[in-house]
């Protein structure tokens, strides 16, 4: 596929000013001065801080929400937590759980089984659930936001409801509380959270209110810094950006995994090979996140909220063990999705004439098809909905490139759907069987009407264009400065002319591994050690490439570190 390189050029000034307050490398200095507007802002974001946290009283309901809670943890009225079946849900639960809990509230949490009961709070949870077990207050962690049935229900049957959410809002429903910085009439400037950053922001406001009462005269106040390492799980799960507050939750709980881990974050560490090292954003995205997602993708998520909170080691480990069994059927799984797709669009190439790539079929697993859905807009750089039809309805996940707004798309097209919800980027719907072929009609449509043809050539954004003379174990060091990485932060990007590859070679089956040197440095070159992932192996490598795009990394392997290129791609 075609890609243009955007190489990004600092301001001048700027970089001298940001290289002298942070006292750091050129180069660092350079990549921050793209990314932010002044050398104290590049200051703060180099050191994040509880400090530098708005106050989550600004958000919009929240002084509602904690006073409705603080009267059920002094009259003892039964708490039920509702959460979702992801990484962001499932934190979330368990560090309202967890607080909750600690304060002596009668509290009990529910998540929905993703096949059997699919996403979000409905009218029979309250029916047979809520109502049976006396719940008097329900808190919705990560949802509810478009649970209006189910809160009207709730309502009839004397049930308060607090609305804890960051999905996008369309009408509210009639809940006490909604606590939702995505509101329109939020001013809070909280828009960006995870739904386990909004909770974290309860918890927070709960603690002070609590205090403000003398409550922790007899128990300990707890220190919310020890729930920082879930709330780093779920904004990292949820790619949300990582600035402001999200960058301050991730690092410090990053922090808090590594040098005050869980049980249960040890034995998934351990069985995801990344024991024994200090585990970063890579570790976090690749290894712990698809095996805690892997129980509500195809079994129950709360086996996954067991493992978080869990303080006996041995059964940290078997919870851990099963879910890396989970794990490796959701690859098979992915896989057979994805070959079955290939062979569709092998006969149908007529599809890629189209600006989305919108497939259905009957019994696709409901809980994978949303990363394959993934895997197509990276492939095809083109948003993607895949329908998993049982029994005449169909479950669809859809997931869009930068630029398309998923959720405005889909409400442009609700006619059509039964039900839908999420994000700009990522979004989950209901539709009947016989009204897809008219919804992929509608949506295609819509999608045109905004899409401008650019959108489709992926740009390669390079933060730095250097000399292979230039990279140093100094530069290095403070790139690592720079993580927690995602959205609006992303891993810095190098780009460097005149590469000559020395060496290389297949190695685990997909992956290309390299040496590389600067050709018009000749004998004054410096030789790096390169790797490139799930490279097509049926391609030979060129000798002589003009251009190359890479990101710089420490390779840590049997106790020693080497500086590595991690190749991108070439041109």
């Amino acid at each position: 596929m075609n890609t243009r390189w955007n190489i990004l050029k600092p301001n001048p000034e700027l970089l001298q000013q940001i290289k002298k307050i942070c006292s750091c490398h050129p180069i660092t200095a350079a990549i921050l001065a793209t990314r932010l507007r002044s050398a104290e802002a590049a200051d703060r974001f180099l050191s994040p801080s509880f400090n530098h946290i708005r106050s989550p009283f600004t958000i919009k309901d929240m002084d509602i929400a904690v006073e409705r809670i603080v009267t059920a943890i002094l009259q003892q009225e039964k708490i039920l937590i509702f959460g979702d079946y992801d990484v962001d849900g499932v934190t979330s639960v368990t560090i309202l759980y967890e607080f909750l809990q600690y304060v002596g509230a009668t509290v009990d949490y529910y998540i929905p089984h993703r096949l059997d009961e699919g996403y979000g709070m409905r009218q029979d949870h309250i029916i047979n659930h809520a109502k049976p077990q006396n719940v008097q207050l329900i808190i919705t962690v990560d949802c509810g936001i478009s649970s209006h049935d189910a809160i009207q229900v709730a309502n009839k049957e004397g049930i308060d409801v607090i609305v804890t959410d960051h999905h996008e809002v369309g009408s509210l429903p009639n809940a006490v509380a909604i606590v939702n910085p995505k509101r329109p009439d939020c001013p809070s400037g909280y828009d960006m959270l995870a739904g386990v950053g909004v909770v974290y922001c309860l918890l927070m406001c709960l603690r002070k209110a609590l205090r403000d009462i003398d409550f922790w005269k007899d128990t300990p106040e707890p220190n919310l810094k020890n729930y920082c390492d879930l709330v780093a799980l779920g904004t990292i799960a949820d790619i949300v950006p990582q600035v402001k507050e999200n960058r301050i939750f991730s690092k410090i709980g990053l922090e808090v995994i590594n040098s005050k881990p869980r049980p249960g974050i040890i034995a998934l560490a351990h069985i995801s090979g990344v024991h024994g090292k200090e585990l970063d954003t890579g570790d976090i995205i690749y290894k712990l996140i698809p095996r805690l997602n892997a129980a509500g993708r195809l079994k129950h998520a709360s086996i996954a909220v067991e493992l978080l909170s869990c303080d006996d080691p041995k059964k940290a480990k078997k919870l851990a063990e099963n879910l890396n069994d989970m794990n490796l059927s959701r690859r098979e799984l992915e896989h057979y999705i994805l070959h079955e797709i290939d062979g569709i669009i092998a006969k149908n190439p007529h599809l890629l004439n189209q600006k989305s790539l919108i497939l259905s079929k009957p019994h696709w697993h409901e809980g994978v098809i949303g990363i394959v859905a993934s895997r197509l807009v990276d492939q095809y750089c083109r948003p993607a909905i895949l329908i998993s039809i049982d029994k005449g309805v169909g479950r669809g996940s859809a997931r869009a490139i930068p630029g398309v707004n998923l959720h405005e798309l889909l409400s442009s097209c609700a006619h059509h759907l039964d039900s839908y919800g999420g994000h700009a980027r990522a979004a989950g719907l209901m539709i009947q069987s016989n009204n897809i072929d008219s919804f992929k009609r509608e949506f295609e449509s819509h999608l045109k009407a905004q899409m401008l043809p650019d959108l489709m050539i992926p740009t390669v954004t390079i933060d730095y264009q250097i000399n292979f003379q230039d990279i140093s174990e100094q530069l290095l060091d403070e790139l690592s400065w720079l993580a927690p990485f995602g959205p609006k932060n992303v891993e810095p990007l190098f780009s460097a002319n005149n590469v000559k590859v020395r060496y290389e070679s297949i190695v685990g089956k997909r992956h290309r591994r390299m040496s590389l040197c600067q050709s018009n440095y000749k004998k004054t070159s410096r030789i790096f050690s390169a790797i490139h992932f799930n490279v097509d192996t049926q391609i030979p490598m060129p000798h002589d490439v003009d251009q190359m795009a890479f990101k710089l990394q420490w390779n840590h392997w049997n106790g020693k570190k080497n500086m590595q290129l991690l190749v991108e791609e070439y041109q």
